[in-house]
């Protein structure tokens, strides 16, 4: 079973490829040639997640999925949120940059109580007619004081999940990729797919 994935971030590529083995075999955009940037101008997780497989199924033809992650920081009143990728402004996904800002927002804050939350959507044919569906992941945890641990990518070395002690790029791949964000959610689409037995 081939599945494309609407992505070109290598990290997210071999952590879904991980997470999903090989039961279902996932494209990126490379794969399938295309190398367009694909917006995500919604202001809702769900909405970029849906934004992106749906240009992809259009234009392509071929089922598709494709996520978008935020990080919730409650003293912060949910942000970055959708703008996680881009918090700190600029070119690109600039992570040391965005982990920079986000810990400068924090100091001085007690609550440091936060949430990763990846929200997928795939889109697929049923009797010749495009059907979208949505998957959810997340995990409870708190913002660090500061950066810990090399592994992992994007806000991971200040990420500390419940009822750890160390951060996402502390605990490394192996255990982020049974207890995380992302592994929730694709868990879900998995089960989707397998059931469905495409």
């Amino acid at each position: 079973m081939k599945i494309v994935f609407a992505t070109n971030n290598s990290h997210k590529l071999e952590e879904i490829r991980q997470i999903l083995g090989e039961s279902i075999e996932v494209l990126s955009l490379a794969d399938i040639n295309c190398h367009d940037d694909i917006p995500e101008t919604a202001p809702t997780l769900e909405g970029n997640a849906m934004m992106k497989a749906r240009y992809v199924y259009d234009k392509y033809g071929t089922p598709c999925f494709a996520d978008d992650t935020g990080l919730e920081v409650d003293a912060l009143d949910g942000a970055p949120g959708v703008y996680s990728a881009r918090y700190a402004g600029g070119e690109g996904h600039d992570s040391e940059a965005n982990m920079r800002k986000l810990l400068h927002e924090m100091e001085g804050k007690e609550n440091r109580s936060a949430r990763f939350r990846t929200v997928i959507a795939l889109i697929e044919q049923k009797d010749g007619q495009p059907v979208a569906h949505t998957f959810e992941g997340r995990i409870e945890g708190r913002i660090s004081h500061e950066k810990k641990g090399a592994s992992g990518f994007g806000y991971d070395p200040i990420f500390v999940p419940e009822s750890y002690e160390q951060s996402f790029a502390e605990l490394g791949n192996e255990i982020k990729n049974k207890i995380s964000h992302r592994a929730r959610a694709v868990a879900r689409l998995a089960e989707y797919l397998l059931a469905a037995g495409k």
